[in-house]
């Protein structure tokens, strides 16, 4: 996903190279007016929780998901009495490079890491955990499988964090088999593990060491407040987009789980009928993924010269806001999905999304029912079609969507499950 948060910044850290992301804040009371009852429940968790201290460790603070979640739950955090700080990791070409083939071998790819690769991991991680051994906290989560390796050597820092929780955001459903046994001694060394769907833990961890949490979207973010029509078609015409002609949006990283070259396909099949069809993809290379720039490669190459077909890679939030908005119909089109937010904010903007059948993408979508879920270039081609022949479901569709978000997904929500589990550990933070 592109997110250009340009509100937050890092500062310099007494934790070495750790880099502590700053943030300004928000009020949960703002909340109010979604979610009442959550907001009323969560503020009472919060005074239960009262003192306690919590940190995060993640890869990067700008780029994907997770620092989207955690731009808006560590400031939400602390307003409800919790002292949540966060911290990112130091950049590391080679690291990063190792860190994403374990991402996409954790995700199903064919293959193994080599020895060397290996021991640049673990050899960083026992590093990073000298540093987060420094941090004061209640409880640390770990973030994703970057830093994961560090709790060999932080267990054996008594008494420092009362809990370590390691947080999956990755669809690992059908792991590589080798790679996940490399990790799992490390993994159930935690004292919790977090999923968003059970079917990706392997039914590996016992469960009362196991909670199911999902992702959630800030509603209050300029991202998914409402833009002025005007104002949003004015900023997509800017960039040479017929607003006149319907056009589809995927908003991601460029990442080949996110199937972009498949979507260049359904695309070219639609077009065929409908002419006038456009595509944008908006994305962003984050700093922990070198692979993106070889797929924007690979896009760039499969479209050639051909017309009406668009990518952007410099987007702030606002330009995300306006082309979810004002699309004809937002493609998430992955063919491996942790969560898929991108979908839940186009949900919340009352928008139809066609989404892979996968992951998180299954949880958030009933098929026909607030979206649609296709499994193949050949289904995803149809109900465009379909849908460009016949838009009227459309209206009973996004209804319906936005609903699921304001019910299910919004921030607050997820947050409440979080503190909901900190009680279950009876920590006592006086």
């Amino acid at each position: 996903m592109i997110y250009n948060f340009l509100n937050s910044y890092y500062t310099e850290s007494v934790f070495g190279n750790l880099q502590n992301v700053a943030l300004p804040p928000k009020h949960i009371e703002d909340y109010q007016k979604f979610i009442p009852e959550t907001v009323s429940e969560l503020k009472h968790l919060g005074e239960k929780l009262k003192g306690l201290r919590l940190c995060h460790v993640s890869a990067t603070s700008m780029g994907g998901g997770v620092s989207e979640i955690l731009h808006s739950m560590v400031p939400l955090q602390n307003d409800i009495g919790i002292q949540t700080t966060w911290y990112v990791l130091p950049g590391d070409e080679a690291f990063f490079m190792v860190t994403k083939n374990i991402h996409n071998f954790m995700q199903g790819k064919e293959g193994n890491l080599s020895d060397e690769e290996k021991q640049i991991y673990l050899s960083y991680n026992d590093e990073l955990a000298d540093q987060i051994a420094q941090i004061e906290a209640d409880i640390l989560i770990i973030h994703d499988p970057q830093p994961a390796a560090s709790i060999e050597k932080l267990k054996k820092v008594p008494h420092r964090f009362k809990k370590i929780l390691w947080r999956c955001h990755m669809d690992t459903s059908d792991p590589n088999r080798s790679v996940w046994d490399f990790l799992f001694p490390y993994l159930s060394a935690y004292d919790h593990v977090i999923f968003s769907l059970e079917e990706f833990s392997q039914h590996a961890f016992p469960k009362e060491k196991m909670s199911i949490i999902t992702p959630g979207i800030d509603p209050l973010t300029e991202k998914n407040i409402p833009m002025n029509r005007t104002e949003a078609l004015e900023y997509i015409k800017r960039v040479g987009i017929k607003v006149d002609d319907p056009y589809i949006v995927q908003v991601s990283r460029f990442d080949p789980w996110k199937d972009p070259l498949g979507l260049i396909n359904v695309f070219r099949n639609v077009k065929e009928v409908f002419p006038k069809l456009q595509l944008v993809f908006i994305g962003q290379i984050a700093s922990d993924d070198p692979e993106g720039e070889e797929v924007l490669r690979k896009m760039k190459e499969a479209i050639g010269e051909e017309k009406d077909i668009f990518i952007f890679t410099d987007f702030d939030v606002k330009g995300v806001n306006a082309f979810q908005q004002n699309a004809f119909v937002v493609f998430q089109k992955s063919i491996k999905e942790g969560f898929g937010l991108t979908v839940t904010e186009a949900m919340w903007k009352k928008k139809v999304v066609i989404g892979g059948n996968t992951g998180g993408i299954r949880l958030q979508i009933q098929d026909g029912v607030n979206g649609y879920l296709v499994n193949s270039i050949e289904e995803a081609s149809a109900t465009l079609s379909q849908l460009l022949s016949n838009p009227s479901p459309m209206q009973r569709i996004s209804k319906s969507a936005y609903e699921s978000v304001r019910t299910h997904h919004l921030m607050p929500h997820k947050i409440r499950d979080y503190f909901k589990l900190f009680e279950s550990f009876h920590l006592h933070t006086s």
